[in-house]
């Protein structure tokens, strides 16, 4: 392409795009979504777009930025609008093992499956040619439900799979990363079928995303080469469960996931996760996490135990579902006291106090950033100390200026 669009001359400039496929699915196949290295999913463009098509792309891109509004909600300064929250776990023991905290979330989903709600689930899942990539999945019972369970630490772009789903005339139930359910609320402001076609939207707090060059040095840490793998877990089968690579021969080699994520992977995180304004799903109906028990020092203990989600209900419909999956026998909750969510997840927490200043420092280094708008970036800020804020501006200016590689 001799001309890029403007939404993506901008998003290539800043490093900005988060992988999630919108621009693929209102492109028309203009665009599609390619691996690039060291292991991200980005567009290309493969036919010119006209300014309308890039103007309708530039208003969905999460990498652009992300509106969202309270709406009489509750709004918190750090975990924005929701209903209530709870804290919980899938009945179904098997479900509860195999899921990455108390598979909550998969037990929802078998529920709007069974209550009618909806005809599929649109949801990622291990990539059979590479068992440590994604590809999008329809699940349609619990049993699909239960092979697509379990966090997957690798680019995923759902949002380009999404086209036929459109055309299909039936409901879904969609579950993505936050930035991909912000992408789709965009949609559904320029497109009435979005929320006919999927009438729950399911989240999950989210991390960042590592590149595919996270997964390999994972393999490589287990001593096992990409070719010899026929399955890759990276949680689940426990709480939180460890990654684990099954052989072509049967073997199995796991590591721990304090050693897997926090050893490895959270350091392949893309650039786009690190500025993020919304790792807790913002605009979901529900969103799920892991509702870590902590030590005496309020942080985080990941011992193997069984596992518990903390639920948040973000609208009226997800707070419906969430007891139509507890009147089915299919989930159990107990109360959630909000004070202890910050010390639950620190990582959330600590980066959204962080924020402002690391966008405040690529501001000053020329770089473009995402507009954000009723995330309380200030408000957040106000809680962090002027010593941690200078330390995050001044490391986001390092690292325009002497970039990481690979």
């Amino acid at each position: 392409m001799s001309q890029k669009p403007n939404f993506l001359r901008k998003v290539e400039r800043g490093d900005l795009c988060a992988g999630c496929g919108g621009c693929a699915l209102v492109s028309d196949q203009k665009i599609t979504m390619e691996t690039v290295a060291p292991g991200y999913l980005r567009p290309r463009v493969k036919a010119p777009l006209s300014a309308e098509e890039d103007a309708r792309i530039a208003r969905l891109c999460p990498g652009l930025g992300q509106s969202v509004a309270a709406q009489g909600r509750t709004d918190d300064v750090l975990w924005g609008p929701y209903e209530e929250m709870c804290e919980g776990w899938a009945t179904d023991p098997a479900l509860r093992h195999t899921g990455s905290s108390g598979a909550a979330l998969s037990a929802i989903l078998v529920s709007v499956l069974d209550s009618g709600l909806v005809d599929g689930v649109v949801q990622t899942a291990a990539d059979p040619d590479r068992p440590t990539a994604n590809r999008a999945v329809i699940s349609t019972t619990r049993a699909e439900v239960l092979a697509a369970a379990g966090s997957r630490y690798a680019p995923s772009a759902p949002l380009a799979d999404l086209g036929p789903c459109l055309e299909s005339g039936k409901r879904y139930a969609f579950v993505g990363k936050p930035c991909d359910v912000a992408a789709l609320r965009a949609l559904a402001r320029q497109d009435a079928r979005i929320e006919a076609t999927f009438v729950l939207m399911v989240s999950f707090f989210c991390a960042g995303v590592p590149s595919l060059a996270g997964a390999d040095a994972v393999l490589k840490a287990l001593g096992a080469a990409p070719e010899e793998v026929q399955a890759f877990r990276y949680r689940g089968n426990g709480w939180p469960g460890q990654a684990t690579a099954t052989l072509q021969d049967g073997q199995t080699r796991s590591m721990s996931y304090h050693d897997s994520w926090g050893g490895i992977l959270s350091k392949h995180v893309q650039h786009r996760c690190k500025i993020c304004a919304d790792g807790t799903g913002k605009d979901a109906d529900i969103v799920c996490a892991d509702a870590w028990h902590a030590d005496e020092k309020g942080y985080p203990l990941f011992t193997e135990d069984a596992g518990i989600s903390l639920i948040v209900a973000r609208t009226a419909l997800g707070a419906a579902q969430i007891v139509q999956a507890e009147t089915a026998g299919l989930l159990e909750t107990r109360p959630f006291d909000r004070s202890r969510l910050e010390a639950m997840q620190p990582g959330q927490s600590g980066r959204r106090k962080a924020l402002l200043a690391r966008l405040i420092g690529l501001r000053l280094m020329g770089q473009p950033i995402p507009q954000y708008k009723g995330l309380h970036l200030r408000a957040a800020a106000r809680r962090n100390s002027p010593k941690v804020l200078l330390r995050n501006m001044l490391g986001t200016m390092r690292r325009v200026v002497r970039p990481k590689r690979g």
